[in-house]
């Protein structure tokens, strides 16, 4: 496929999908064999096969309920193992008397938001105190894993000889378990970080690992997780699916709260948690207005113009091209617009070292020939052409060659 219909099939199907998950409808949509083929990459990079496989009230064409079918089986063989680590780490927690937070996914289970099979989880999220992460890290390599990745957000540690299978279209239970040890719960909006780590922690944490002090708390990190993603645009709609299911229920008191928390942050505000609003509203119709128009207030009018108008296959994986400035519009001030400007151009020492770094772990989604690509070559395909994104374009290449029946 040109690269032109794959993005404009990435974005037909992204929608339809994203409508459907929130609202299933009766009938199959009236697709080519190259959108449906699309399709299975748009549930990959979307995190969704194991939900529509329970939500969809259609069948499509052959091989195509197979595949979800697959991928659910796949989901929920692999929570056993996960489950199994979460033990052992809450169980060597208390051992020693350290005190970690489960985040994310591991909490939407351990709260019974999902079903085993519906939420994928490609690695486990911790929490710990800034003054305990060496703790942590040491008991996270006496479990057997080995360091790897360190950026601003967090440390990587994987198990030795594990990989992930590269020729795999979407979930597979026997990819590698990963931990991502946090020390602070912050993104970078585009440059100055926005931090919830006092939100998240809880003050009276005992050792073994911890839920999150409040509903709110959880969802004000989703929320932040889900600002940072589309800014980057790698967005998922499994994230929206998350946020969905916790304000589902809401009422006006939990909002209260979220507001009210919101308000302690360095910020005093929860501007950045109104374009992540706004987006799962208008799948999900789940926000009260009145919340969106609190949120909205602090939000410049640029963020808040763009988060009006855009869609999941905007600021996901399933937008294909590379951006020379992504979310540039989160800049809250004319300085920080032309800093964030100027580091796009000409990046930091540790920027290239941590891209020749993901280059080297992972050369299937960062491109090969792009990740060795000088800042000078890349700028100039900025102004001259649009480069593919390999996270975008691997799912789909996947899809293309895959056999249509996932027993043949």
């Amino acid at each position: 496929m040109p690269l032109p219909a794959v993005q404009a099939a990435l974005r037909k199907t992204t929608e339809l999908l994203a409508h459907e998950l929130a609202r299933p409808g009766a009938q199959a949509p009236d697709w080519t064999e190259s959108e449906w083929r699309v399709a299975r990459a748009v549930v990959a990079i979307h995190g969704v096969s194991g939900l529509l496989a329970g939500t969809l009230r259609w069948q499509g064409p052959a091989g195509w309920r197979p595949f979800l079918e697959e991928q659910r089986a796949q989901i929920a063989q692999r929570l056993p193992r996960i489950q199994a680590l979460l033990r052992e780490l809450d169980s060597r927690a208390r051992a020693c008397g350290l005190a970690l937070v489960a985040l994310k996914g591991a909490a939407l289970h351990a709260q019974g938001v999902y079903a085993a099979g519906e939420r994928p989880m490609a690695d486990v999220d911790l929490l710990v105190a800034e003054a305990d992460a060496a703790r942590a890290a040491q008991l996270i390599t006496e479990l057997g894993f080995t360091a790897g990745l360190v950026n601003w957000k967090h440390r990587t540690f994987e198990l030795p000889g594990s990989a992930e299978l590269a020729t795999t279209l979407g979930e597979h239970s026997s990819n590698a378990l990963k931990i991502e040890l946090h020390s602070r719960i912050h993104e970078l909006l585009p440059l100055r970080p926005v931090d919830i780590s006092s939100l998240v922690l809880p003050r009276d944490a005992r050792a073994g690992l911890n839920a999150y002090p409040s509903r709110a708390a959880l969802l004000l990190h989703l929320l932040l997780h889900a600002a940072g993603a589309m800014m980057g645009r790698s967005l998922r709609l499994l994230n929206l699916h998350d946020l969905a299911l916790l304000t589902r229920d809401m009422t006006p008191a939990d909002w209260d709260d979220l507001l009210a928390q919101g308000a302690t942050t360095a910020d005093g505000s929860l501007w950045w948690a109104f374009p992540p609003l706004t987006l799962v509203h208008r799948y999900y119709r789940c926000v009260p207005e009145a919340v969106l128009a609190r949120t909205a207030r602090g939000c410049r009018w640029p963020l808040r113009s763009a988060a009006r108008r855009r869609l999941l296959s905007d600021v996901s994986l399933s937008y294909l091209w590379i951006s020379a400035f992504p979310g540039i519009e989160w800049s809250r001030s004319w300085r920080e617009l032309t800093a964030y400007a100027a580091v796009r151009v000409r990046p930091r020492t540790e920027t290239l070292a941590l891209r020749e770094a993901f280059a080297r772990s992972q050369p299937l989604v960062n491109g090969g020939e792009w990740a060795a690509t000088s800042q000078g070559r890349r700028i100039a395909r900025w102004l001259l052409a649009r480069q593919p994104r390999q996270e975008s374009l691997q799912p789909v290449r996947a899809s293309l060659v895959r056999p249509t029946d996932p027993a043949a």
